[in-house]
């Protein structure tokens, strides 16, 4: 084989492993998306079995970003990849280490299901934010994920500036919840689950945000974590 059919195959071979690394890491998220929708479902109707089941497959998400890193590590060691492709790797290192700390916290809400105490007490106005706000983080993961495979910037901005009602929601339930306990202190071991559930949630939010900042790093090259909304739309043009 001569030197430019042995440049080509090469650089054909690296597609795709790149290629297959962005397909491992799509499965990834579509099991911790899953995670999260089952998780919260599960405290919603109470349904420790449900619960049990997201502890369980925690496991799975835990593999799949061992098995993803290991790959990178491979990739970087023998192909040495610059420029784009380099960004690529990092992003995914980066994107997985999220995907398996937004799993943590759908095991958390699981764990919270099973061993809260009984929340037939609890003010269904409280239980309804916690749907609102499971049905954002779960939008937030499905649209950084989807901006991450179509490597689209305008997505991954629209996402990013999204999180902002995710974060006034918590702070709203935060301070309703105090109202709660301060009319009638019995309600805070209920309540205290609640609380722990939405911060978990708000924390999901916060991981797909940051999948969103690598995706405009990826495609511009641009880091822009801790950054303004219009510093991040004009890295993203």
């Amino acid at each position: 084989m001569d030197d430019n059919r042995l440049g080509k195959h090469i650089s054909q071979v690296f597609n795709e492993e790149l290629e297959d690394l962005r397909s491992n890491v799509m499965a990834m998220g579509g099991l911790v998306e899953e995670q999260v929708n089952h998780a919260v479902g599960a405290f919603l109707s109470r349904d420790t079995e449900t619960a049990d089941n997201v502890i369980r497959r925690d496991h799975q998400v835990n593999r799949l970003e061992v098995q993803i890193d290991e790959e990178c590590t491979r990739i970087l060691a023998k192909r040495q990849p610059a420029a784009s492709d380099l960004r690529m790797i990092i992003a995914v290192i980066k994107t997985i280490t999220d995907l398996e700390r937004i799993g943590d916290e759908a095991e958390k809400i699981a764990h919270i299901t099973i061993h809260s105490n009984d929340r037939a007490s609890i003010e269904n106005s409280l239980l309804a934010t916690v749907q609102q706000m499971g049905e954002l983080a779960a939008h937030q993961l499905h649209d950084a994920l989807d901006a991450f495979a179509r490597l689209d910037t305008e997505t991954a901005v629209a996402t990013v500036k999204r999180d902002t009602k995710l974060d006034d929601i918590y702070s709203g339930l935060m301070r309703q919840t105090a109202t709660f306990v301060m009319e009638d202190p019995r309600n805070f071991s209920q309540i205290f689950d609640v609380l722990w559930s939405v911060r978990a949630l708000e924390r999901i939010g916060d991981h797909a945000k940051n999948i969103c900042e690598y995706v405009i790093f990826l495609v511009k090259g641009k880091d822009i974590r801790h950054t303004s909304i219009e510093n991040l739309e004009n890295a993203a043009r």
